[in-house]
């Protein structure tokens, strides 16, 4: 009886023509989003300071942060505020569940394969998922 040999995976360098067909593993797809998801919180901080400051400052204030959901903002109309914000609700949710993915396995020691990549894709479904319900209020669907 002779058995088929398995071949083995090779392992090399990434080189800029395996970009399209190199399939990254659900926890780099993590580690990347959560890096863009802080960078684009950063960048997008002092619309966000505005907002929180229109909406508590006065009834008129809160009255111009409601209305740049609707009517819009300087030149953007109210729908790309709104799609702004759920960049923003999207970034949140991601970079809190992911962090709190990193601090789990950090307080447990849990860093097999298996379990990165179970929690790696419970981060991605649960940040989806609780931005489309958010979305959804936001876009006024309930």
């Amino acid at each position: 009886m002779s058995e088929v040999a398995k071949k083995r995976p090779e392992f090399r360098n990434i080189n800029i023509t395996d970009i399209t067909t190199y399939r990254m593993p659900p926890a780099a797809i993590v580690s990347i989003l959560h890096r863009i998801s802080g960078a684009l919180m950063f960048l997008l901080l002092p619309f966000i300071i505005w907002l929180f400051d229109k909406s508590v400052s006065s009834e008129v204030s809160f009255g111009q942060f409601t209305a740049a959901f609707t009517t819009g903002l300087w030149f953007f109309p109210g729908w790309f505020i709104k799609l702004v914000v759920l960049a923003l609700i999207w970034a949140y949710l991601h970079h809190l569940i992911a962090g709190l993915r990193h601090l789990y396995m950090d307080a447990t020691h849990k860093l097999s394969k298996e379990f990165g990549r179970s929690t790696a894709l419970t981060t991605l479904v649960l940040s989806v998922a609780l931005t489309v319900i958010l979305g959804a209020k936001l876009f006024g669907l309930y």
